[in-house]
């Protein structure tokens, strides 16, 4: 099966702030990136997968018209850190998690350990479901963990991959 990743387009937001689940809308740049993101895609899968956040929906319903959500698709749950900066946030909380965001959850929010079981959940069934050509519109966290699943990357190294807003990863499942 051939999965196409694609990251959604770039969002508009202040620099610096924390946003997994919160809600952002996309940039003037919208059209040009999205002809971009369809030159780079093709015209030849069977089915869309999408976040349900509104920058990946967006996206995935310019680029194909029968989209399916699924909520394990989502980006991290920052949760009480979510539409603040890094700079505003408990010092102390934010050390806390950088030093292992792995296993630590950020306040009312998920570690990506918990990120994890649910996308590989997802990774797991599309990979049952039968399809030949599949695209996934989502984020570049969930992209980094199928690519730490595909690639056997440690969970803590997942932050080398770089994924940039509108990028195209193909993957190979056998």
């Amino acid at each position: 099966m051939e999965v196409c990743l694609i990251r959604h387009t770039t969002p508009i937001f202040e620099p610096g702030m924390i946003y997994g689940r919160t809600e952002l809308l996309l940039h003037a740049d919208f059209p040009a990136e999205l002809e971009a993101v369809r030159a780079k895609l093709g015209k030849d899968f069977e089915i869309m997968y999408s976040s349900p956040a509104l920058r990946c929906i967006q996206l995935a319903r310019a680029l194909y018209t029968d989209v399916l959500t699924d909520p394990r698709l989502q980006e991290l749950d920052f949760g009480g850190w979510e539409g603040k900066t890094w700079n505003t946030v408990d010092q102390q909380a934010l050390q806390a998690w950088m030093d292992d965001f792995v296993n630590v959850c950020t306040p009312g929010g998920e570690s990506m350990m918990q990120m994890y079981a649910r996308v590989e959940a997802f990774w797991k069934e599309l990979g049952q479901s039968g399809y030949d050509k599949v695209a996934i519109v989502t984020h570049a966290g969930v992209i980094r963990l199928i690519l730490s699943i595909v690639r056997q990357i440690d969970l803590q190294d997942i932050f080398n991959i770089n994924v940039s807003y509108g990028e195209v990863i193909r993957v190979e499942v056998h």
